[in-house]
């Protein structure tokens, strides 16, 4: 049986209620002139927020299926957390997982967050925090070493600082690849496993993952991937570039981001304030697809984290 919503078939705004949080979803135009697609999760008016997360999601996910769990709990615990589908992801314009420049995607989202917290006079004087998972991990470094002081602290998920050898293809000719992708960058031809059966442990919450209906299901376009190595191969020479304080998080028996970089950027990050959580057996889908137990541990180490900063 398909259902509305991860969660079933309670319409939205009722199961806000019954989870006590409250959230809005609209459209922001980029400067670049995008239309993307925006959620935000916050506390109920009785209670003021402790802190701002501005949140990025992972390649092919969207911020409208099993993603919303962790910003409604975090929004149960006081934080008002926001975030938009990135350029070809979930509502956003854009071909579907087509992303030809992540640094035009870093401008969209910064000038989001911005533009949330000028229009909210209430959070003027509140901290700010990145969150990013997989490739939004990636992501929120690229925003950071951007705009060095704007955010207090950064909550990286499994990052992509570096794509997994172990799910990057095996390339034939990665020179003839490049090529191909300088006239025909949208292809979906790049061979690699299914990411989601790669990431979620548990067999059910595999098939709730599977029916996000706006997941993106084909194979990786050659433009995304050559770009996303561009990009991972410049955060891996910049590890020791970053400044801003941090928890990374990632599970050991993770095969789509590489734990062991996640080791690398703990070990050579600048940041004064650095926390490395690596939870033994655990999977790329951290904060879903892992048994509820593994959840609530790793939900709460971020929680503990977070209310230590604020």
């Amino acid at each position: 049986m398909e259902h509305s919503y991860y969660w079933g078939d309670t319409p939205e705004e009722e199961y806000y209620t019954q989870q006590g949080i409250i959230s809005t979803k609209s459209y922001y135009t980029s400067p670049r002139g995008l239309t993307l697609f925006t959620k935000s999760w916050q506390p109920p008016p009785s209670t003021p927020p402790r802190g701002i997360i501005c949140m990025i999601h992972g390649y092919g996910n969207s911020i409208s299926w099993t993603f919303q769990a962790t910003p409604i709990f975090l929004a149960q615990n006081g934080f008002s957390s926001f975030a938009l589908d990135i350029e070809g992801h979930g509502h956003s314009q854009g071909l579907k997982a087509y992303v030809p420049n992540v640094d035009l995607v870093v401008d969209d989202c910064l000038s989001f967050f911005e533009s949330v917290i000028t229009q909210n006079p209430s959070f003027q004087n509140l901290p700010v925090f990145l969150y990013g998972e997989s490739m939004g991990g990636a992501i929120c470094l690229l925003i950071h070493f951007k705009k060095l002081r704007f955010f207090k602290g950064a909550i990286l998920l499994a990052p992509m600082c570096k794509i997994s050898d172990k799910v990057k293809p095996r390339w034939p000719i990665p020179q003839i690849l490049t090529a191909v992708a300088r006239f025909a960058p949208t292809l979906p031809i790049v061979p690699t496993a299914d990411l989601l059966d790669k990431s979620v442990k548990v067999p059910e919450k595999k098939i709730i993952g599977m029916k996000n209906p706006t997941r993106y299901q084909g194979r990786p376009r050659l433009g995304t991937v050559i770009e996303l190595i561009r990009v991972t191969d410049l955060i891996n020479s910049r590890l020791s570039y970053v400044e801003i304080p941090f928890i990374v998080i990632h599970g050991s028996a993770d095969v789509v981001t590489d734990p062991e970089v996640s080791r690398e950027l703990y070990e050579l990050a600048k940041s004064q304030d650095k926390t490395i959580k690596i939870y033994e057996g655990m999977m790329h889908s951290l904060l879903f697809g892992e048994t509820d137990e593994n959840v609530a541990i790793v939900r709460g180490d971020i929680l503990k984290w977070l209310n230590d900063r604020c």
